[in-house]
């Protein structure tokens, strides 16, 4: 079957067989590795990235459905060379260990982020239920988040602004190659 689907801000238009999961596609037919294939039964969380703006994890989604989509993964959160500011605060707050669940968590967390702009600890808890991590014991996802909250509202300076669900469409979909 012949699809169509806007990656990164890229168009590709690919065969696939009508069975192949999105995370597959991804990581084989566009080569985003950074999309991790994790458990294959939706439980873990790693390989979720962004569908039509929504977090979804992309081992429960068929390839054919994200015909005519646009899918964020990790790798398209950068800008100029700059990272996401959600990105920024996992690296400062030293929010990961191995690094397998980070991708996932990020793109959770800025879903998260766009429904709840200022979540204390319980609501970034539960807003990160369907993503495991077996390494750090959440704490310093939490901070994460929450600092990465505190950085995006308005006013706490230029790199930090607060990303409406609108907004943080064009930063992540728009500037592809």
């Amino acid at each position: 079957m012949r699809i169509t689907v806007t990656v990164d801000g890229t168009n590709y238009t690919d065969e696939v067989e009508p069975r192949t999961l999105l995370v597959h596609y991804l990581r084989e037919s566009v080569g985003k590795v950074g999309t991790v294939v994790g458990c294959d039964t939706s439980n873990c969380g790693a390989c979720t990235v962004h569908l039509d703006g929504r977090s979804v994890k992309s081992c429960s989604v068929l390839a054919v459905q994200a015909d005519g989509s646009e899918v964020t993964t990790v790798e398209g959160l950068e800008r100029d060379g700059r990272l996401h500011p959600v990105q920024q605060a996992f690296h400062e707050n030293h929010a990961l260990q191995c690094g397998f669940c980070t991708p996932g968590m990020i793109m959770q967390s800025i879903d998260l982020l766009a429904d709840n702009p200022d979540p204390d600890e319980q609501a970034v808890r539960e807003g990160l239920e369907g993503n495991l991590c077996r390494c750090t014991g959440y704490q310093n996802i939490v901070k994460a988040v929450r600092d990465a909250a505190h950085h995006m509202r308005p006013g706490a300076g230029p790199d930090a602004e607060r990303l409406s669900r609108e907004e943080a469409a064009s930063h992540v979909g728009g500037g592809g190659e």
